[in-house]
């Protein structure tokens, strides 16, 4: 069933994609700490190899409570870098389901070093970085959203 959700939500965003690939879907995700503190966040969708390949490229500032999500469904070793982006990010590196695996707290904008996952994840959720450290966010912690099933 997930995989079908998955599907398709992949299908209806690549049939709305801009010419660059932007993500166009913004919506709820919750990261559930230990403790069971709460934080919300309106993420974009980066479902698609063209998403994902633009990420947060180019931006020069994202609100608090935003964020972007890259899922690509199966689980598998991922890395990233920060190749045009301009704005520091917390890379959370996620399980399928929904527990943080490990966090990269503030890659260092536009650095081509590879932040590799601590293991197969996935999912990553970038958000504006010092987030991760601020709120407190630790691994083991939960991502709630409908990709995870959750």
């Amino acid at each position: 069933m997930k995989i079908i959700i998955c599907l398709l939500l992949s299908f209806i965003l690549v049939s709305c994609d801009s010419k660059e690939g932007a993500a166009q879907s913004s919506e709820k995700l919750t990261i559930i700490k230990q403790d069971g503190t709460k934080h919300e966040f309106e993420i974009e969708l980066a479902l698609t190899p063209v998403q994902q390949q633009q990420g947060l490229m180019n931006r020069t500032n994202m609100a608090e409570n935003k964020g972007m999500l890259f899922f690509f469904g199966p689980e598998a070793p991922r890395s990233f870098w920060m190749k045009n982006t301009l704005i520091p990010l917390d890379m959370i590196f996620i399980k399928k389901d929904g527990t943080i695996l490990n966090i990269h707290h503030s890659a260092i904008p536009n650095d081509l070093t590879s932040i590799k996952s601590a293991g197969p994840v996935s999912a990553v959720l970038e958000i504006n970085g010092g987030l991760a450290k601020k709120y407190q966010i630790m691994d083991g912690d939960k991502v709630s959203h409908v990709l995870f099933g959750n």
